[in-house]
């Protein structure tokens, strides 16, 4: 096992192979990161390889039957790292802990680094839109993505993008076009641009079935809420007077 503690940051995990793409996912917009790669380990059985803590990091811990799950996660398999986290990551220690990541993959020698995040647009098409740190990089993804032409990415994802860039490292951000809620359908969208860019053959019904079970459930409690909000007396409400 390696340990990296820079930047306040520790990292125990078995050594990466040189040459590995690392895929990283933090919770964001719609959690597009974390359920994709989530998704990915568990149907292709990565093997759990490490984790890394922080003095940074907020008092929370997800438990899965019972058995807490350290809060971000190193998994392995052939040359392909993911970097799975289920905490959000606040932006004044963005910098910190995407370069202690960094810092320590840097030896390694990663192939490519890509960070998936989503998107708000509040539009049912799903779309996947991609970012490079380079013109050349920018090829690699150009046919599977819709390539954005101006904007601005925040969080853990620009400071990954950023330092990946400083450093040399060839870097691509995946956005997922979603609502402000969990969306699965998102997150397949992105596995599906992943199939293409690794050859995973991943399948995503078993994703899109969660995504239509989450949907409907949050379809049954705005039902809820307006039946609720049309039966209450307006002179109930404050506001009314």
């Amino acid at each position: 096992m390696t340990t990296d503690s820079s930047h306040d940051l520790k990292i125990f995990s078995k050594p990466l192979g040189e040459g590995a793409a690392v895929l990283m996912g933090f919770p964001g917009s719609g959690l597009v990161g974390t359920i994709a790669l989530q998704y990915l380990v568990d149907q292709l059985e990565f093997e759990l390889a490490g984790t890394m803590t922080s003095r940074y990091f907020p008092p929370l811990a997800m438990m899965n039957k019972g058995v807490i799950n350290d809060p971000v996660r190193l998994y392995m398999k052939n040359d392909i790292t993911a970097i799975v986290a289920d905490i959000p990551i606040h932006p004044m220690i963005c910098y910190e802990i995407s370069n202690g990541i960094l810092d320590w993959l840097e030896p390694y020698k990663p192939k490519e680094v890509l960070t998936i995040a989503g998107i708000v647009t509040n539009e049912p098409e799903k779309r996947v839109f991609g970012v490079a740190t380079t013109t050349e990089a920018l090829q690699r993804i150009q046919d599977h993505t819709i390539v954005l032409p101006i904007g601005s990415i925040s969080g853990i994802a620009s400071s990954i993008l950023i330092g990946c860039k400083i450093r040399g490292i060839p870097a691509y951000g995946l956005l997922g076009e979603t609502v402000n809620a969990p969306d699965p359908r998102s997150s397949a969208a992105t596995i599906e641009v992943l199939n293409k860019m690794y050859n995973l053959g991943l399948d995503v019904k078993p994703l899109l079935e969660q995504a239509e079970e989450i949907e409907q459930s949050f379809h049954k409690l705005s039902e809820e809420v307006q039946q609720s909000a049309d039966t209450t007396p307006k002179k109930d409400l404050p506001m009314y007077g």
